[in-house]
């Protein structure tokens, strides 16, 4: 069973509520002890890296996406009841689409994010998938 503190994390994760996620993850990152220290880390990198995003903050979304998938990348596949290669694999395509397509057209490239009709032009945001044990 996942701690409920993680469980709201993920839920404010898969809400695209990044900041209340940063800020429940820091709380269980100062609380931890490695190797979990780090895991929480790379989590939240993902999700401040999404909250630059949607703040139109291109440096800061590449760098914190970045961070955070060198961390989580030596936790795959699963770690922690959380399906860890699930959300690398989403991360990195959405890293890679921002790297293509630079902060010139960052707008243009959040507009595709949010429209419906883009799917599979484009990359979604990362979810973060639990597993059941």
């Amino acid at each position: 069973m996942l701690p409920a503190a993680l469980l709201q994390a993920v839920e404010e994760f898969n809400e695209q509520e990044f900041y209340a996620c940063h800020d429940t993850l820091e709380a269980l990152w100062m609380d931890s002890t490695e190797p979990l220290k780090t895991f929480y880390q790379g989590m939240l990198q993902i999700a401040v890296g999404c909250y630059h995003l949607e703040n139109q903050n291109w440096r800061g979304a590449v760098i914190l996406l970045g961070e955070g998938l060198r961390k989580l990348n030596h936790y795959q596949p699963t770690y922690q009841g959380i399906d860890v290669e699930s959300l690398v694999l989403d991360s990195q395509e959405l890293l890679q689409t921002l790297q293509q397509t630079g902060p010139e057209q960052l707008s243009q490239v959040l507009e595709k994010l949010n429209a419906s009709e883009s799917r599979g032009i484009l990359p979604r945001l990362p979810k973060i998938v639990t597993i059941d044990h």
